[in-house]
């Protein structure tokens, strides 16, 4: 058994994607995954929180329970990584794969990368394949293109990692070395989103209104870099500061919507240093940051305001294999 951390994206998310720098943290909601051998060369996998499951026999999926579609799309990635592990390891077994994952689904929290680098680490275990961080991050990353097309790699690269990291396009990620603790209130829209159309949109804005765009690019960046200096001397109300900015510039590239906007006004009305979207936008979460003493009145404002939450820390615990 393994498992593997959620993330939420900090400040940055959108203008990542433009070359510029974002901070992920990964938090204490874990996907896990459970590994063992079969008698026969087939290969079983099933999610219970999806309702999933299927076979795979040279090639041949048969759906076993859930929608026959949705099942290739979750199913084959992981797929993916179990027959690149049993390569290394030389010799076919078949394999019973089950995921259990505590993160909700397209959300923006990376459920997909934390179940595929709890799944990587599992069969590695399972099979005494001597697998480094790095080579768990690698085929987590190669199994996340199956889903995404073209991901970042740091949904990956922060389940397998842990802690918190910045990260850049060209540069790739670097492990920050954050000793606050990081109180956080997640809520969930429950509203679904595609993520690729929300990249659209900012890049549609970018190029009608370049000069108006470019600046806010520079400060995204500026905020990156302020925060990181606050999160090392500890001062939370600057963190929160810069998360309300940074959400301001969000709006203005219009991926917020209603249902976040309820829920991030809710946060800071009831005492939040700060709130704002994470990941794609229009829907999906938002984070609040809040001291100790006024989480659960944070907590509660957001869950009237009709969103799905929960507390959150910060975990500097990556991908790791469970105690039997």
């Amino acid at each position: 058994m393994a498992s593997a951390p959620a993330k939420v994206i900090l400040f940055g998310e959108h203008f990542v994607v433009h070359g510029e720098p974002a901070l992920v943290l990964a938090i204490d909601k874990r996907a896990y995954a459970k590994a063992e051998k079969r008698e026969d060369k087939k290969l079983f996998i099933q999610s219970s929180n999806l309702n999933l499951a299927a076979y795979f026999e040279n090639d041949i999926l048969r759906i076993e329970r859930g929608n026959p579609k949705e099942a290739k799309i979750k199913l084959e990635p992981l797929k993916y990584i179990a027959e690149k592990i049993l390569e290394t390891h030389g010799e076919r077994v078949g394999l019973n794969i089950e995921v259990n994952s505590t993160v909700p689904v397209a959300a923006g929290l990376g459920s997909s990368a934390a179940v595929a680098a709890a799944v990587a680490a599992a069969v590695g275990a399972l099979l005494n394949v001597k697998m480094s961080r790095e080579d768990v991050f690698r085929v987590a990353y190669e199994a996340e293109k199956l889903v995404h097309g073209t991901p970042s790699g740091v949904d990956p690269a922060i389940s397998t990692f842990g802690g918190a990291l910045i990260f850049q396009m060209d540069t790739g990620f670097k492990p920050l070395d954050v000793k606050t603790e990081i109180p956080l209130v997640i809520g969930n829209t429950c509203v679904e989103r595609s993520t690729r159309s929300q990249i659209e949109k900012v890049r549609s804005v970018k190029e009608r209104y370049p000069q108006v765009v470019e600046p806010m690019m520079r400060a995204a960046r500026e905020i990156v870099l302020n925060a990181v200096e606050a999160l090392k001397k500890g001062s939370l109300d600057t963190v929160g500061e810069l998360m309300n900015i940074n959400h301001a510039l969000l709006y203005g590239l219009g991926v917020s919507d209603e249902s976040l906007e309820w829920l991030i006004n809710a946060a800071r009305k009831a005492g939040a240093l700060g709130a704002k979207l994470t990941g794609a936008g229009g829907g999906g979460c938002m984070i609040a940051l809040a001291y100790k003493d006024k989480i659960e009145q944070v907590l509660e404002a957001v869950q009237r305001a009709g969103g799905n939450a929960f507390i959150a820390r910060k975990t500097d615990e990556g991908v790791r294999i469970e105690p039997s």
